[in-house]
């Protein structure tokens, strides 16, 4: 067993939860059907939208570049920039939504996830930021004037990468411990000239307090304070964690500091929306973009905190910010007074260098374990990659239809009717775990039949969360109790093509050879798989013919098939 095999085992064995934090954090929150309380629930896209996602707190998720999470989705991390040019601070994707886009929504970015380890013990990704100013306006200009048969007009057919001139932004994560995460942003400046940018490593917790909400998962306002460099954080369920940057703590380099803010909405820009805050979610963006110095809180609390670097990087030059986040109990943390400067010299002491080459070369170790050695090296790599790209889209999703459609106490007004419009007839769904994506942007909710198809290949690198996932879908609080299985947001009672106990199947031939494959996981699968059967044959064979009817029947929604 490689040491990663051990980690792997010590999660399904619970003595130690290496699962616990991860590339969980979507890529897009903004534009989805859990953030939309319009009349009807016609205006999806617009409702809450990427303009208004720097200044509304969302209320069933987070969203974020290149970041991280625990599985609940409490504290959040990831990695804001400024050029000196754009016209917002860049925190996350960009792209075009549904009605804008010639071919429906689609991200305009360039980024990349490099690699993972199966309990992300071992992390990388990469964004391309462009030292222009970002092409928002034309983008979606040029797309809106393209019909269906031209092809899309990308962020590479604009000027944005001309000569080279854009910052490689690279974020490297690494566990000493399930609760012990460094964390590495490298930016290079890839283009011929020197080249200024911003960069704010942030960490905000999820606003589960504003909305006066009694679901499972809704706490008390969180707090994170400046100890003098060293940052506390608690939360009511996760804890208290430490977090330490090496270049601000306990002298400051480059006028580095900590800035923050609450991750809260602008009341001044929408009114009408619950908010508790002083210090708003958009302060980041004021303080850099607008000068706004009064937007940050001075007396350095609340509930979204970033490292604030400022940077002039010549043609090819390379800078690191090295950060490590750790619960109370971890070896370098220290609860007593006047202990920041202690931290701060056994967080990034050799050991953090070590640890990280120690993780990169434990998941070599792990791959070169389950690739087949005889492949190319190229072919290999693209396995790799691929491996990456499924471990990468896991999101925490988070969606409970009858609080949605009820709203809450605090929360957004709800409209006569909804009651019984959108998902109404699914008020038992309860979502909140993490899930596998069939993409954190473009479509950051589940499609039950791609996640049945993802669990194949999972299941040959962590057998224990292809098995978990599976077994979701057919839980009371998700499977309906007619038998049918929620297919994705827009419409749960659409119909998936039934792929679910061939999943199934797949997923349990990859347990061990005939002799030794897990039988309680097919046991406990069968029943349900039998009432979603009998929801086919009720629902979707009308003519008694054993030929299943309606729903996505081919090449996605393009079937071969007529209806």
């Amino acid at each position: 067993m490689t040491l990663e095999d051990q980690r792997l085992e010590a999660s399904e064995k619970r003595t130690e939860n290496w699962h616990r934090w991860g590339p969980y954090l979507s890529e897009r929150q903004w534009g989805t059907v859990r953030e939309d309380y319009s009349p009807g629930g016609e205006n999806t896209w617009g409702y809450l939208s990427h303009d208004q996602a720097r200044s509304r707190a969302f209320r069933w998720g987070e969203d974020g570049l290149l970041g991280i999470c625990d599985r609940q989705c409490r504290l959040c991390f990831s990695v804001a920039l400024w050029n000196g040019n754009d016209p917002i601070l860049k925190e996350r994707l960009f792209g075009v939504t549904g009605p804008e886009g010639n071919h429906g929504e689609d991200v305009k970015e360039l980024y990349y996830y490099d690699d993972s380890t199966p309990t992300h013990s071992w992390m990388r990704a990469t964004y391309k930021y462009p030292q222009c100013e970002y092409p928002y306006a034309e983008l979606v200009e040029e797309n809106s004037k393209r019909g269906l048969q031209d092809p899309e007009f990308e962020i590479e057919d604009t000027k944005a990468f001309d000569d080279n001139c854009y910052f490689d932004v690279v974020a490297t994560y690494a566990k000493a411990t399930p609760d012990d995460i460094l964390i590495d942003v490298t930016i290079t400046n890839c283009g011929p000239k020197k080249a200024s940018i911003h960069v704010l490593p942030q960490f905000f917790f999820r606003n589960t307090w504003t909305w006066q909400c009694t679901d499972e998962g809704c706490t008390a306002r969180p707090s994170a304070r400046d100890l003098g460099g060293v940052i506390e954080t608690n939360h009511e369920t996760l804890g208290k964690f430490f977090v330490a940057c090496e270049s601000i703590a306990p002298d400051p380099a480059d006028d580095s500091r900590w800035v923050f803010c609450d991750n809260e909405t602008n009341s001044k820009l929408h009114p009408d929306m619950p908010s508790e805050g002083e210090y708003y979610k958009d302060a980041f963006h004021r303080l850099i973009v607008d000068s706004e110095e009064a937007a940050i809180n001075p007396k350095k609390y609340g509930t979204k905190f970033a490292a604030y670097h400022q940077w002039e990087l010549a043609a090819g030059e390379s800078r690191s910010i090295r950060l490590r986040m750790a619960a109370s109990k971890q070896s370098w943390t220290d609860n007593s007074k006047n202990a920041a400067e202690k931290m701060h010299a056994l967080a990034f002491n050799e050991s953090f260098g070590a640890t990280i080459e120690a993780r990169k070369q434990e998941a070599d170790d792990f791959y070169a374990s389950r690739i087949d050695a005889g492949l190319s090296e190229e072919r290999k790599a693209i396995m790799r990659q691929s491996y990456a790209g499924l471990l990468w889209t896991k999101q925490f999703y988070h969606y409970v239809v009858d609080t949605w459609l009820k709203g809450d106490p605090n929360g957004m007004p709800i409209a006569d009717g909804r009651n019984d419009g959108r998902n109404s007839s699914w008020r038992h769904l309860f979502n909140r775990e993490v899930v596998s994506m069939p993409d954190k942007w473009e479509y950051p909710w589940y499609a039950a039949w791609d996640l049945a198809f993802h669990m194949v290949p999972v299941a040959q690198i962590d057998i224990e969360f292809a098995k978990s996932q599976m077994l979701l879908f057919l839980r009371e609080w998700y499977m309906h109790p007619s038998g049918q299985i929620p297919a994705y947001e827009w419409n749960l009672s659409d119909v998936n093509p039934p792929v679910h106990a061939w999943g199934v199947w797949q997923v349990y031939k990859a347990t061990g050879p005939p002799e030794k494959r897990d039988k309680v996981f097919l046991a406990r699968c069968f029943q349900k798989l039998l009432l979603n059967f009998t929801w086919w044959i009720n629902r979707k064979d009308p003519n008694g013919r054993n030929i299943f009817a309606g729903g996505f029947l081919g090449l996605d929604n393009i079937g071969v098939f007529d209806r």
